[in-house]
């Protein structure tokens, strides 16, 4: 059918045009999509098995939905994605504020100029893009934002009686007639605002300052919703909640495979991918920031941890090695270890904190959450340290030699050395350093033969933090540089500079 020709209601009516109902069109192309084997939800991942098949089964029962969920799981992006199991086009009643069905027209308007113009009566064509409103839900939304109200100007303009329909003005719920619309964030509207949507969601019609009126609305209606929010700013009404036919909980993504390729999807790296590389160790780590964050006492888990944490990280850390290489005039580096602190401001400014995370302090947490994913990934490519402490023999037993693979590294800083990582030092510079740790080089090439220089200076240092967070070595982290020392010398330095302190301010009062 060549729409473009039609243009009239009765050129229409001979196309042979059948008028269906939004969650009747819904469900008649998602039956053809899964029936053809299509996807229906692109570049939504680690949903496949459990909240798209959810959403099938409610668009197949021409449900309403309620998506609960934390922030950052994908609500918006579900909904918004349901306008490609819209038709392409779908014709409307020419100058219809409210897009009427020309077989089923519902306004005053409409019904006045077929009445008046028959088969001759305009139609436009309207592409599904179109077919989608959005409210965010704040305390300030009022019925008339939502629903309409009696427009006194329009009124005065048209010598028009405050009894005619002719003077009302609509809100966005009835100009999304025919369409998807969606409330972000549901709790945060007022109870009385709620309760008028009771009547669009089970009769389907509206009702504004008293007039006789009964619209039968055709839409799909989706809301969104925090758990948190029914405990912090309000609450979904018991009888609005009862007229939401399917809730469906979303997840944040289970495994770090899937939270990579989030990542990688989101992220917006493309102008330094030429000058930048970052390793696969590099985005392991990033995404266990957010898996560490998750599972931390000091953040608060009904307040989420969302994935544009890791999208965030993720760019951050490509340009705090973007703008080292700038400072330096190199033209390729890589993301090292060291270049993670960078991400710092990502994660300060995406978690929410407990009363003991507060006390801590918001950097103090996020450094903390960064030394648990490196010690969370470091046994995914070393030998974990942990089995390597000496067991003690049981009676009768003789003592094994444990054979420590990690022995002369931390042998080398035990005999006083240290190495300082500047954060802002040169690719040789910082794989010269590396080079002077004995038992590193061997360690690495050891566990990754194959892995080429810079990899394996890469690996070389993730030992050293790995080494650190399992409290095999210290690690300090200054302004400029990252510094690896021994345990105990780093601990009697502690003392010493304690008791100097007592000391000092012992003179004072003296």
């Amino acid at each position: 059918m060549d729409i473009k020709r039609i243009n009239t209601i009765g050129e229409l009516k001979e196309s042979g045009y059948v008028s269906r109902s939004i969650k009747e069109e819904i469900r008649e192309n998602l039956v053809r999509k899964l029936k053809a084997g299509d996807p229906t939800f692109t570049g939504i991942i680690g949903y496949e098995d459990t909240v798209v098949p959810d959403v099938e089964r409610a668009l197949l029962s021409k449900h309403n939905i309620l998506f609960l969920g934390l922030r950052g799981q994908a609500k918006t992006r579900m909904a918004r994605q349901m306008t490609e199991l819209l038709d392409e086009y779908i014709p409307v009643i020419g100058g219809s504020e409210i897009n009427d069905d020309p077989m089923r027209p519902i306004s005053k308007f409409a019904t006045d100029l077929i009445r008046e113009k028959g088969d001759a009566t305009p139609i436009e064509w309207m592409h599904r893009s179109q077919r989608y409103g959005e409210k965010l839900a704040t305390p300030d939304v009022s019925v008339a934002d939502l629903i309409g109200d009696v427009d006194p100007i329009k009124a005065a303009n048209l010598k028009l009686s405050f009894a005619d329909e002719r003077v009302i003005h609509y809100g966005i719920i009835p100009k999304s007639n025919r369409s998807i619309f969606v409330i972000n964030e549901l709790p945060d509207l007022q109870a009385r605002i709620q309760v008028g949507l009771f009547n669009i969601l089970e009769e389907g019609d509206v009702q504004i300052r008293g007039f006789k009126l009964r619209l039968p609305l055709d839409i799909l209606f989706v809301f969104t919703a925090n758990p948190e929010d029914y405990t912090n700013r309000g609450s979904i009404v018991t009888p609005l909640k009862d007229r939401i036919q399917s809730q469906i909980l979303t997840h944040y993504p289970k495994s770090i495979e899937h939270a990579l390729a989030i990542t990688e999807q989101e992220a917006d790296v493309t102008a330094q991918a030429e000058a930048i590389s970052i390793s696969d160790l590099v985005k392991r780590l990033v995404e266990q920031v957010a898996f560490e964050a998750r599972a931390s006492e000091f953040v608060d888990k009904k307040s989420g941890v969302s994935a544009r944490l890791t999208i965030s990280a993720y760019e951050n850390c490509v340009s705090s090695a973007e703008r080292r290489s700038i400072l330096n005039k190199e033209a390729q580096t890589q993301v090292w270890i060291s270049d993670l602190v960078g991400i710092i401001p990502s994660i300060t400014g995406k978690i929410e904190l407990v009363y003991e995370g507060e006390q801590e302090g918001p950097y103090q947490v996020a450094m903390n959450l960064l030394d648990k994913a490196i010690r969370a990934q470091f046994v995914q490519y070393f030998p974990n340290p942990d089995t390597l402490k000496k067991r003690s023999p049981r009676k009768g037993e003789t003592p094994q030699p444990v054979d420590n693979p990690y022995r002369s590294i931390i042998s080398w800083f035990d005999k006083g050395n240290h190495l300082n990582l500047l954060f802002g030092t040169k690719d040789r510079e910082k794989i010269n350093a590396l080079y002077r740790v004995d038992g590193l080089h061997a360690l690495v090439t050891k566990q990754f033969g194959t892995a080429d220089e810079l990899e394996t200076a890469l690996l070389m240092e993730f030992v050293l933090h790995g080494l650190s967070s399992y409290s095999l070595i210290s690690k300090k982290i200054l302004e400029t540089s990252v510094e690896f020392k021994d345990l105990m010398g780093s601990m009697l330095n502690m003392k010493t500079s304690s008791f100097e302190d007592e000391d000092a301010e012992e003179e004072d009062f003296n």
